[in-house]
């Protein structure tokens, strides 16, 4: 069922029929180590701590003071993290939000990893803006929405909008009266044309108005070499800097337009900040880093030697 939770709509399963498919699953099955994310949230997760024979790692991913059931689910299933064995959070403040329900523990920050494509060029590039997210209100796409008269009158680039549902996106804009010139409503599509759009486009916008855990849209864009105006925000700051984007105020239209623009008219400054957005994915958020640091967490509650190669 779809629940509200931080400013947005989470899936979770209620079902008891999950629960029974689990126990045979993990009677049937000899697992060496179990990874569980967000193990405190019902039922898939939390019964997991409950029925895995095996260590258990969890990953915690929510941050922020307005996560309205997490007190509740502490209570409820906070008995069960004591079955964990290895703790990670995918950012500091998500590290920050655990540690509160779960008092004084290690806790590893280990970031999400991303796709780093094997090559890509920092110039050359479409005059394409991209934002990736669904149309809730704290992904910021109504801000960006009325940006982009000022931004494509003055560049005459295109928007490129992924992931949000075409018709709500529709409705938006009507709502608001905002024109839908040179803006193109791609909706949901694949990792690999995610990844070609990322490779051509000029920016990645990212005008979130908080409670991001972690930017994980920005590192994605960053492994393609294409750099990023965002809001500065909890989340964003921490992944991304002056060498890679350009921050503006959540919220403030005005200033989103003007750094917009600016950026995808100054060509220089646009390959420099993708060059470097590169060099900083493939050091920190490749999947080739995290993977190879999660073999080694698993091999070692496993004991089992590291394989030379992870990933």
């Amino acid at each position: 069922m779809i629940v509200p939770a931080n400013d947005s709509l989470a899936n979770i399963v209620l079902s008891p029929a999950a629960m029974v498919r689990m126990r045979r699953l993990f009677r049937e099955e000899t697992f060496d180590v179990v990874h569980v994310h967000e193990p405190i949230t019902p039922v898939i997760s939390a019964y997991a701590l409950a029925a895995a024979r095996c260590p258990v790692v969890a990953t915690f991913h929510a941050a922020g003071d307005s996560l309205k059931w997490y007190p509740l689910a502490s209570k409820a299933f906070g008995v069960l993290t004591e079955r964990i064995d290895y703790r990670i959070a995918v950012s500091e403040r998500a590290r920050q939000t655990a540690e509160r329900y779960l008092g004084a523990v290690p806790i590893e920050v280990l970031p999400n990893g991303v796709l780093v494509p094997r090559e890509a060029d920092a110039g050359h590039r479409r005059k394409h803006v991209v934002f990736i997210g669904r149309q809730e209100p704290r992904k910021g796409l109504s801000v960006l929405l009325r940006a982009w008269p000022a931004v494509t009158a003055e560049t005459g680039a295109r928007l490129r909008v992924v992931g949000a549902d075409p018709l709500s996106v529709r409705w938006l804009m009507r709502r608001q009266g905002i024109a839908a010139e040179r803006v193109d409503l791609l909706g949901s599509i694949s990792e690999e044309a995610l990844t070609e759009e990322l490779l051509h486009a000029s920016l990645l916008v990212a005008p979130s108005l908080g409670r991001e855990s972690f930017g994980m849209v920005l590192t994605r864009a960053f492994g393609c070499a294409t750099p990023v105006v965002a809001s500065a925000i909890d989340g964003y700051t921490d992944v991304a800097g002056p060498e890679t984007a350009v921050l503006v105020p959540p919220g403030d239209v005005d200033a989103l337009a003007r750094a917009t623009a600016a950026l995808l008219e100054d060509e220089p400054r646009r390959r420099a900040l993708g060059e470097a957005a590169r060099k900083i994915a493939e050091e920190r958020y490749s999947w080739n880093r995290i993977a190879r640091r999660l073999a080694e967490i698993y091999a070692e509650l496993a004991g089992v030697e590291t394989e030379r190669a992870a990933a």
